[in-house]
């Protein structure tokens, strides 16, 4: 890629360099046959819309709202530690069923969710009607985010922004959107963490294709290297937060299997034996880090606190 003009938007002229091989996220495993023997982006333009379409039908596979009510708790958490109130303009980037955007505007900001799952977004907009909430939600690519320049004062994106395939165009339009001064906050699963080792099982099993891995947004000299030339600071902060899950570890890989759109997609490159193998792996690691002592199960998930304040 070359360098991002005054707007962010990057060429596709030029061979993608790699940062890292291997740890890259299920979601991305689909895309394999859409890149070229010599592994660059060198592809034309309606083989990006391919691409684009095939993820958006990934995500909206399965019914990610059944796996995203494991995961609110934490979402309220990280909005409550941003310091948002009344009056603010919001955007959650890769907003999902809400799980960052409604405690926001619970808290009295004005948001405005944007994903490219449209079923996802009719969940969204379901709950913030449920609680008579200051919410929109619309159909968005974090690559392309449809507003103007300085529109928001926080810039929000939680385990969403992060699997979008060319980072350095998610970098340049975060800032892009958000107002000098505004925040960009992100929350991106590191590659040490549970989900990390998660991610770098199923790599293992269905090779991944030669793009950015997603898990490199939760190192923090990744992170600052994207946001160096817009932000005048930015901090980044590991935390924890426990999945706990009222089953067994078994049951709990046959959740995401039946629910999670990118899983159906590994599972479903997998011939039998592979299926079952690669089952056995996740089911694996889920119990070496199982804490729960009453059948359930229970791991603590790490995540890269980010916040970056624009220039």
């Amino acid at each position: 890629f070359s360098r991002p003009d005054s707007r962010g938007r990057l060429s596709l002229n030029k061979p993608l360099r790699l940062q890292r091989k291997g740890d890259i996220a299920q979601t991305f495993l689909l895309m394999g046959h859409l890149i070229k023997e010599k592994g660059n982006m060198q592809s034309s333009a309606p083989d990006l819309d391919q691409l684009k379409s095939r993820l958006k039908a990934t995500w909206m596979a399965g019914d990610f709202g059944r796996i995203a009510n494991f995961t609110s708790q934490e979402g309220e958490n990280f909005v409550l530690r941003l310091g948002i109130r009344a009056g603010l303009k919001v955007l959650d980037v890769a907003c999902g069923t809400g799980n960052t955007a409604i405690p926001a505007a619970r808290a009295g900001a004005d948001v405005i969710g944007v994903d490219i799952a449209t079923n996802l977004l009719e969940q969204a907009r379901q709950r913030a009607a449920a609680e008579n909430l200051n919410a929109r939600f619309q159909e968005g690519d974090a690559e392309d985010l449809p507003f103007p320049d300085d529109s928001f004062d926080v810039v929000v994106t939680m385990f969403g922004a992060m699997f979008a395939p060319r980072p350095e165009k998610v970098a340049a339009e975060l800032m892009r959107v958000c107002h000098p001064g505004g925040m960009v906050a992100m929350a991106n699963w590191t590659p040490e963490g549970f989900v990390g080792k998660n991610f770098a099982i199923t790599a293992k099993a269905v090779p991944p294709p030669p793009l950015p891995p997603p898990v490199l947004w939760g190192e923090e000299a990744v992170v600052r290297q994207r946001f160096a030339s817009k932000a005048k600071e930015i901090s980044c902060i590991r935390q924890n937060f426990n999945f706990m899950f009222p089953f067994p570890p078994k049951e709990v890989v046959g959740l995401f299997r039946q629910y999670f759109g990118p899983t159906q997609m590994t599972f479903a490159r997998l011939d039998e034996s592979g299926q079952a193998a690669l089952a056995a792996q996740l089911e694996a690691l889920y119990h070496e880090h199982n804490v729960s002592r009453d059948g359930g199960t229970e791991v603590t998930g790490e995540y890269l606190d980010v916040r970056a304040i624009r220039a």
